[in-house]
């Protein structure tokens, strides 16, 4: 590969780390301003209290988006690692297995723990389990991509141990 590739490469990892630096910053941030006004934009528009939302609702329902932003987090991280000269096989591994579990975390709380602290917080009634094919999908992926990092870190250490024979 040319080396102007390879510099155009690292400049679109280093854009893509700060595109994820204001994903997080800018989704995380109205995540927290949701937090902080729903509820009192809640019990001034609605002067009934009995459904409105109260801190542990709003985290319940903001778990899952947190979870995902770490992974986004992360994949800016690996990229901007590479952007500045790893290896995209050294950065690769260690960013797959943290995005893994960030979706793999994400989707179970999304489709298991939502909608029991939701229950718990008076919010909803209903079944145990929040049949959410997204949140199931995006676990699925999680556990794929979790494993598919620790065989590429298994397959690098096999490599190392042949370059050393070399």
């Amino acid at each position: 590969m040319p080396q102007h590739d390879i510099d155009r490469f690292r400049r679109r990892c280093g854009q893509f780390r700060w595109l994820a630096v204001v994903m997080v910053i800018g989704v995380g941030a109205i995540l927290a301003l949701f937090g902080v006004f729903y509820p009192i934009g809640w019990a001034l528009t609605f002067k009934s209290h009995r459904l409105a939302p109260n801190a542990l609702s709003v985290i319940a329902w903001s778990l899952p988006a947190v979870c995902y932003l770490f992974g986004v987090w992360s994949i800016g991280q690996a990229l901007g690692e590479v952007s500045k000269g790893r290896l995209l096989q050294a950065a690769l591994p260690g960013a797959m297995r943290k995005v893994g579990i960030s979706l793999g975390i994400g989707g179970v709380i999304s489709v298991f723990v939502v909608t029991n602290l939701m229950r718990l917080a008076g919010q909803t009634k209903g079944g145990y389990l929040n049949f959410d094919v997204a949140g199931m999908t995006l676990g699925m992926i999680g556990g794929a991509l979790f494993l598919l990092g620790r065989v590429m870190d298994q397959a690098l250490a096999a490599q190392a141990e042949l370059d050393e024979m070399i």
